[in-house]
């Protein structure tokens, strides 16, 4: 694969309005969690949430968010014609429970109605969730690849939805006072200015890979992360590496032990030397289960480690996971691949 540069990034959390300012929470473990509206078990449920000048909600609030990430990221860019960057927006899976009507078939609109930037006609949604990010990164090496000088990844979800955390809380998936083996719900915006890599492009992405697991969360069937394992194979043969020369992981793992034991078979399966030391950063930790804003806000994570000189080594390997079967892998790089 020829390398796709990460030229700037953009990012609203709960933990910093800013891409500089949520890395740096992160890279300090420091969490937004705060009891939020939300009652269940008897407590107010703990989340992630953004907190903007005025407390909008829904629809309103994911705009506003994803306009801050797009302007934030533009304006690192560098000297780039909007309208030839396509803008390919990653939102909720279509399944998600209490998902907001119309986000699909108006959501790209209203962010260039609202912002004043018309981007270029190959922009488009990409409802797939966390792994959607990702789709995204192959998405924009073809047009890359086609002539388009960039593309401006970015990704918005929120779970403080009340019918999603409803069904996620029957479905026993939330972290409450009852239940340990849950995940605690976030929201947040991410952006990525993708080009070709230049002199000066601090991360690169060399590699993409997908898989399908066919024993997804719930359903009774013994895990053996196939999917993950065919992700990273995928990947790491698209960038010409072994799992042994990468330096570290981060993946969208967000409290449930079934992420956490995914990633750990992934690895011992496709691990073949011994490593001292071989880290897995999962910025949920900070922010929340953040959903379709996972994978940008991870890449965001990684250019910010290299570029402050803090990451463990050049290469990273980072990968997302649906509820379903879709499973997602890519290989980082410092500095232009």
């Amino acid at each position: 694969m020829t390398g796709v540069g990460v030229l700037s990034t953009g990012m609203v959390s709960g933990v910093g309005l800013s891409a500089p300012a949520s890395c740096a929470a992160i890279r300090c473990g420091i969490s937004g969690f705060e009891e939020t509206r939300f009652m269940f078990d008897g407590e107010w449920l703990l989340g992630c949430e953004v907190p903007l000048e005025k407390p909008w909600r829904g629809r309103e609030k994911l705009i506003r968010m994803v306009m801050a990430t797009i302007e934030e990221c533009l304006a690192g860019g560098g000297d780039v014609q909007v309208s030839d960057v396509p803008l390919l927006l990653c939102l909720a899976e279509e399944r998600r429970p209490g998902r907001l009507d119309g986000l699909d078939e108006s959501m790209l609109q209203e962010v260039q109605e609202r912002s004043g930037v018309q981007f270029h006609g190959w922009s488009r949604v990409f409802s797939a969730g966390r792994v959607g990010g990702v789709q995204a990164l192959e998405y924009s090496r073809r047009l890359l690849a086609e002539g388009r000088p960039a593309c401006l990844l970015a990704g918005v979800d929120s779970y403080l939805v009340g019918a999603t955390l409803e069904a996620y809380y029957e479905d026993h998936r939330l972290l409450t006072p009852e239940n340990s083996n849950g995940f605690i719900p976030g929201e947040a915006a991410a952006a990525v200015l993708l080009g070709p890599p230049r002199a000066d492009t601090v991360l690169s992405c060399v590699g993409v890979g997908f898989g399908t697991e066919p024993a997804p969360l719930g359903s009774g069937e013994p895990l053996r992360a196939d999917g993950l394992v065919e992700a990273y194979k995928a990947t790491l043969s698209e960038a010409g590496l072994d799992l042994g020369e990468v330096d570290y992981r981060i993946a969208d793992v967000s409290g449930e032990q079934y992420g956490f034991k995914e990633a750990a078979l992934a690895l011992t399966r496709v691990l073949r030397q011994r490593k001292e030391e071989f880290d897995i950063w999962h910025p949920a930790d900070c922010v929340g289960e953040v959903g379709a804003a996972a994978v940008p806000v991870m890449l965001g994570v990684v250019r910010a480690a290299q570029e402050k000189g803090y990451a463990p080594g050049p290469y990273a390997i980072g990968h997302a996971s649906m509820d379903g079967q879709e499973r997602a892998a890519f290989i980082l790089k410092a500095g232009a691949a």
